[in-house]
């Protein structure tokens, strides 16, 4: 395991900035929400968890992350660049036309971006078809799914958790950011009494629940041995619009771009903070 943010200070300091550059880059599209739910594990994962740098980001034997959720990708755009798989400068350019980095990641384009996503359902399915392939090559690596709880609504989500646990897919990791809303309304409404914990248990997985903003409790979770034969599964509770308090909780936030007084108002809010 890395050991990149050894200090509180150091944590601190970088998810401040990596908010702060989805902020600039929410400015060309919505979903800044969605990234700001989940940059603290995506974050934990590039620094201090996954075996993958940029000098071994073509490695056969780098760990992979797959950003199921792919509408959250400033999150990822802004960790790649602080991590130096891209040019910082590259995230002025984000929703831009013809830019390559667009609001739901591309493959083969960004250095970093395993596959393209945002069909949501589709992720999980593709980290398995990995996973498996590097059991056949003997190769030790780990694969890394982030989910967003709404897209557990997606049938194809199961079928792929069955197969994964079928073929005992232990180098397999998938991360759920559970923030209780999806794109049209709370997840509780929408699918009333679905007990995440327990579905995920009852397709044979290895359950683990997470504070999905306590950086140092992820690293050690996220980083953990496999359980022999089990895929794992961690549920992160987190919040929707984490770091600026006039978004989080709010569903508005999943849509709507951040400009003017309200970009300047949450930059604000999160040098206070």
């Amino acid at each position: 395991m890395k050991n990149t943010c050894n200090d509180e200070t150091a944590q601190h300091q970088l998810l401040q900035d990596l908010r702060r550059d989805i902020i600039m880059m929410a400015a060309h599209s919505g979903h800044v929400g969605v990234a700001l739910s989940c940059v603290d594990i995506v974050a934990a994962l590039y620094a201090d968890v996954l075996n993958c740098t940029p000098a071994t980001v073509d490695s056969p034997e780098r760990d992979r992350f797959i950003l199921s959720k792919g509408h959250g990708c400033m999150a990822l755009y802004a960790v790649l660049a602080r991590m130096g798989f891209i040019d910082r400068q590259q995230l002025t350019t984000y929703g831009h036309n013809g830019s390559l980095l667009a609001e739901h990641p591309l493959a083969g384009k960004v250095s970093g971006v395993e596959c393209a996503t945002g069909s949501l359902g589709h992720g999980l399915a593709i980290g398995a078809g990995m996973a498996g392939g590097l059991k056949l090559q003997g190769i030790g690596a780990r694969v890394y799914v982030l989910l967003g709880d709404g897209e557990c609504n997606e049938g194809s989500v199961w079928e792929a958790a069955a197969l994964a646990r079928a073929g005992n897919l232990d180098n397999l990791v998938a991360i759920v950011d559970q923030n209780g809303l999806q794109a049209c309304g709370a997840c509780e409404d929408l699918s009333p009494g679905l007990a995440l914990a327990d579905c995920w248990r009852g397709f044979g997985w290895d359950v683990v629940e997470a504070d999905g903003h306590d950086y140092r409790g992820l690293v050690d979770i996220l980083g953990r041995p496999p359980t022999a034969g089990l895929p794992r599964v961690v549920l992160c509770r987190t919040f929707k619009g984490k770091g600026v308090d006039f978004m989080e909780g709010d569903l508005e936030w999943h849509y709507r771009p951040v400009r003017g007084k309200e970009r300047d108002e949450a930059l604000r809010r999160l040098a206070d903070a």
